[in-house]
């Protein structure tokens, strides 16, 4: 058996304890599928203020009170609290600053719907706190791996400022892009707060058009580069709206940039234990989808119908979605024969479009403008479709979770979504796509999927395919373990 490898994850979010999107989902699954390789996995993320003590039975770890971390022109103190991930033991530290971490939001205040302007200042800190507080722990990993802009200047410290440095020999980093269009782009006066070397300020390093993005310098120095499905590493080097301005540096490092599928939580995520539910069922026994759809329709106040299938969305509401076709082809949507549900919360212009068509149409639509991980459930459980319709999709977990449930995605064909939903045809495949980003090429997907819906023995077919996908974390943990052994022979 191959040596155990230890692999920090450096996060912003993680399931349970905070939670803006599906970076969290991989980062409450993901170390464990690692570890399950035979490797040590531990968790590194800020301890911000809506994290319960109490709750997650967070201790602070004595030895590591007040860590000094140098920001700019001073010094902030860091302390660190530890926990396991409720859902395995992997330990997972929290690194605290009152003044950075106990607030509200993430990254985003929740009443001004706006960045915190300090997020340079909060995210640097963090950075550097992860390398001081390893030290002040004596746990040397031999792979650092980071994710999104959050965590993207931990590569940067260790080629740079910590190279020397004894404790970290032989350490490796690889930084996963979960979504490229998140940077973390800040005035070049970041430079200065971060201590990172002004002569490396050049395009070829630290510098993005005069300013300092914590994404594309994770890019620069990182040892190796993942994101999360192939179609994805391929569209961000080969597609200028999708690179976001980084196609240059992606094309640069493409020997060293590979696309690993996400997988799913299949202990949260299956309908045969899944206990939000209305009743568990699997692919021999599809009764119990027909009780949850009933149990769906009567808790959102919509008039079971049978025969009409139920259409279903959860997301946040961003034009990255698909938002804006939705929005010009609703009223035509509402004229076919089907009800929609929707479960999410984001732009306001799309929230206050779909709280005045539901007065619009209160016996086909019901939207529910809250984070409901209750909710989230029923509805994959009960829903006959998902729609995801999006612009791009790094991966996308919900077309994977719908696939679980026997519910059947209608998607564009974009990223993820691409590696794992295929279009049904002569009793084969799982799911409806369709190519272009226009709403009446979404129209025709909607309208061929409810032709399918009509021959209830075709239904069924897709709905077992779909429920027979395998979306585990195991086959994409192999891979980023051999990933992992690959890195470490490399001197």
């Amino acid at each position: 058996m191959s040596k155990p490898l230890k692999i920090l994850f450096v996060s912003g979010e993680v399931v349970p304890f905070a939670k803006t999107g599906g970076l969290a989902d991989v980062m409450g699954s993901l170390p464990q599928a690692v570890e399950d390789q035979g490797n040590e996995a531990r968790i590194m993320m800020p301890k911000y203020g809506i994290i319960n003590d109490r709750k997650f039975r967070l201790h602070d770890v004595l030895r590591l009170k007040d860590i000094k971390v140098p920001l700019g022109d001073r010094e902030e103190l860091l302390s660190v609290k530890v926990t396991a991930l409720p859902s395995s033991k992997i330990q997972t530290y929290f690194l605290y600053h009152e003044g950075f971490f106990k607030r509200d939001g993430l990254y985003t205040s929740p009443s001004t719907k706006k960045d915190y302007q300090d997020n340079d200042e909060r995210f640097i800190f963090f950075n550097r706190g992860v390398l001081e507080t390893l030290k002040q722990l004596g746990w040397k990993p031999d792979i650092i791996h980071c994710h999104d802009w959050m965590s993207a200047l931990i590569p940067a410290y260790l080629k740079l400022m910590y190279k020397n440095d004894p404790f970290f020999k032989g350490t490796k980093t690889i930084y996963t892009v979960h979504n490229l269009a998140y940077q973390g782009a800040f005035h070049k006066s970041a430079l200065q707060k971060s201590k990172l070397p002004e002569s490396e300020y050049t395009p070829e390093g630290l510098e993005f058009y005069d300013s300092f993005n914590f994404m594309k310098i994770g890019l620069i120095y990182a040892d190796l580069i993942t994101t999360v499905s192939e179609r994805y590493a391929e569209e961000i080097r080969t597609d200028e709206e999708l690179a976001s301005g980084l196609k240059g540096v992606l094309n640069k490092r493409k020997r060293d940039l590979s696309g690993i599928l996400n997988g799913i939580d299949e202990n949260v995520w299956s309908p045969a234990t899944d206990e939000f539910i209305e009743k568990q069922f699997n692919a021999d026994d599809l009764a119990g989808k027909t009780e949850n759809k009933k149990a769906l329709l009567k808790r959102l106040k919509l008039p079971y119908k049978e025969g009409t299938p139920v259409i279903s969305i959860i997301s946040r509401l961003v034009d990255q979605k698909g938002f804006d076709l939705i929005v010009e082809s609703f009223d035509k949507l509402m004229q076919l024969d089907l009800q929609f549900v929707l479960l999410g919360t984001g732009q306001k212009e799309y929230e206050d479009f779909f709280r005045a068509a539901e007065k619009k149409y209160p016996e086909k639509f019901s939207a529910t403008m809250s984070f409901n991980d209750e909710l989230a459930h029923l509805i994959e459980a009960g829903a006959d479709m998902f729609l995801m319709p999006s612009k791009y999709e790094p991966c996308g977990l919900n077309q994977m979770y719908s696939l679980k449930y026997g519910t059947i995605p209608i998607v564009r064909a974009t990223g993820g979504l691409v590696d794992t939903v295929r279009q049904y045809k002569s009793g084969k495949g799982n799911g409806f796509v369709f190519e272009k980003y226009t709403a009446g090429e979404m129209m025709k997907a909607i309208k061929e999927a409810l032709e399918v819906y009509r021959d209830q023995k075709n239904w069924v077919k897709i709905v077992q395919n779909g429920m027979a996908s395998d979306f585990s974390w195991e086959s994409s943990a192999k891979k980023y373990d051999a990933l992992y052994r690959k890195l470490m022979e490399v001197k």
